[in-house]
C-alpha cells in the first residue's frame, strides 16, 4: 500500500507528511492512531501489528511519519514537539473519524498527551476512546536529558545549536537540537494534573535503559483519572517488540475497546 501525502505548514515551511490509512468497516466505530517515537517510523513491528489487528477487527488504523522521519518530507533537524504535534493534529483531522485510541510509543506518548490536550481544548472529548502509552517519554528533554547533560553537550548546544549522542539502534548518532530543548519546555505536560477524559493504559519495561520505569511511575501521579492502569514488564526493554510484548499491546487495545 502506497502512502497518501498531506501537506502541512505554509510557504517555505510546507512539508509532505506520509500517511497510511486502513479503513474500518464502520466509520462511526472509530479506530487506532499510531504516534511513533523519536527517529522511528510507521513501518515498525508494533505499528504493523496494530494495523493487522485493525484489519481483523473491522477498525480503522491511521499511521504516519513525522516530518524528517520515514517517508515524510522535511528535515529531521527542524523537528520539535510543536512541529510534530501540528502534523499529528492535521493527520488526525484529515484522516480519522469517530472515537480513537491513541497509541503513543516513547516520544509519541508525549505527542499523544499534547494531542489530547489540544482536542479537549477544542471540546472534542468524544473523539477520544482511550490512550495506550508504550514506554512513555513525555517531557524527556526536561526530565531525562537536561539534568544529565555533560559540559561537552552543553557546549555543542550553545555553539552549534545541536548535540550528538551515540544511538543503540543505528550507526548514525542521535541529534538533539537547542530548538528541541527550548520548544520542549513550552510543551511540558508533567507540571500538573493531566486530564485525559478517557481510559489510559501504560506498558513499561523494567529493563528499559532509555526511559527508566520510574519515569512511567512518575507520569502516573499526574494522571488523576480513575481508569488509569500500568503494566510493568519485568524483562521488557525500550522496544517492547517481542512476540509477548506485541500480544500484551493488543490485549490492552481490546481492553480499551470495551
Amino acid at each position: 500500500m502506497n502512502p497518501a501525502f498531506l501537506q502541512v505548514g505554509n510557504g517555505a515551511d510546507i512539508r509532505s507528511i506520509a500517511v497510511r490509512m486502513t479503513a474500518g468497516g464502520d466509520p462511526a466505530a472509530g479506530g487506532l492512531v499510531w504516534l511513533g517515537g523519536y527517529r522511528s517510523d510507521m513501518a515498525g513491528t508494533k505499528a504493523e501489528a496494530l494495523d493487522n489487528w485493525a484489519i481483523n477487527n473491522g477498525r480503522s488504523c491511521c499511521r504516519f511519519d513525522y516530518s524528517g522521519h520515514g517517508e515524510s518530507g522535511g528535515k529531521f533537524i527542524d523537528g520539535t514537539i510543536s512541529r510534530w504535534l501540528d502534523e499529528s493534529l492535521a493527520v488526525f483531522d484529515q484522516f480519522t473519524g469517530g472515537p480513537q485510541i491513541l497509541v503513543g510509543s516513547s516520544m509519541g506518548a508525549w505527542v499523544a498527551l499534547r494531542l489530547v490536550q489540544e482536542l479537549i481544548g477544542r471540546n472534542e472529548h468524544d473523539r477520544l476512546r482511550g490512550l495506550l502509552l508504550l514506554a512513555p517519554a513525555p517531557d524527556f528533554t526536561h526530565e531525562l536529558m537536561m539534568p544529565y547533560l555533560s559540559d561537552e553537550h552543553k557546549n555543542q548546544l550553545k555553539n552549534q545549536g545541536y548535540m550528538e549522542e551515540q544511538s543503540e539502534y543505528c550507526d548514525e548518532p542521535n541529534i538533539f537540537t537547542r530548538n528541541l530543548f527550548e520548544d520542549g519546555e513550552k510543551n511540558r505536560v508533567m507540571t500538573g494534573p493531566i486530564d485525559t477524559g478517557c481510559p489510559v493504559h501504560i506498558i513499561q519495561g523494567m529493563k528499559d535503559e532509555d526511559v527508566p520505569y520510574q519515569h512511567a511511575m512518575k507520569l502516573m501521579t499526574y494522571l488523576p483519572g480513575e481508569n488509569v492502569t500500568m503494566t510493568l514488564v519485568k524483562d521488557g526493554d525500550h522496544r517492547l517488540s517481542r512476540d509477548q510484548d506485541i500480544k500484551l499491546m493488543l490485549r490492552s487495545i481490546e481492553n480499551l475497546e470495551q
